[in-house]
């Protein structure tokens, strides 16, 4: 298995290119990944969800790792259906909402076979090969 690995830092984008970060469900993205998704790569004011620009949110805010998970799952769908697209996963959730990558990681394992998700080193690190 190839450990497709996002960068550490990113700042920009290539065409096809998609920035995944974490969100909340009203769509404020005033910090963090979600704050630079919103001023550099098309990130709605008042979308918590889903593909917006290029880039795409996950709720991560609104309670425990269990109800991230289900939003974890249709993105793992998504891009899925969306070969032609490349996502840079963040460490989503691992910024302001507070958890861990130990914690945040595990709901990725899907996403290891799908080849155009790059995940972070440290989710690579929970999840093994």
């Amino acid at each position: 298995m190839v450990m497709r690995t996002t960068s550490d830092r990113i700042t920009a984008l290539r065409p096809g290119e998609i920035f995944v970060f974490g969100s909340n469900l009203g769509g404020l993205h005033g910090g963090g990944a979600a704050r630079l998704a919103w001023q550099r790569f098309g990130a709605v004011w008042g979308q918590g969800v889903g593909l917006q620009g290029q880039s795409y949110a996950i709720p991560t805010m609104q309670g425990g790792v269990e109800t991230i998970a289900p939003y974890v799952d249709d993105f793992i769908r998504f891009a899925r259906q969306h070969p032609e697209m490349t996502f840079l996963v963040t460490e989503i959730g691992c910024g302001i909402a507070g958890f861990t990558p130990a914690q945040i990681a595990p709901l990725f394992a899907r996403a290891r076979d799908v080849e155009n998700i790059h995940l972070p080193a440290r989710f690579w690190e929970v999840l093994g090969r």
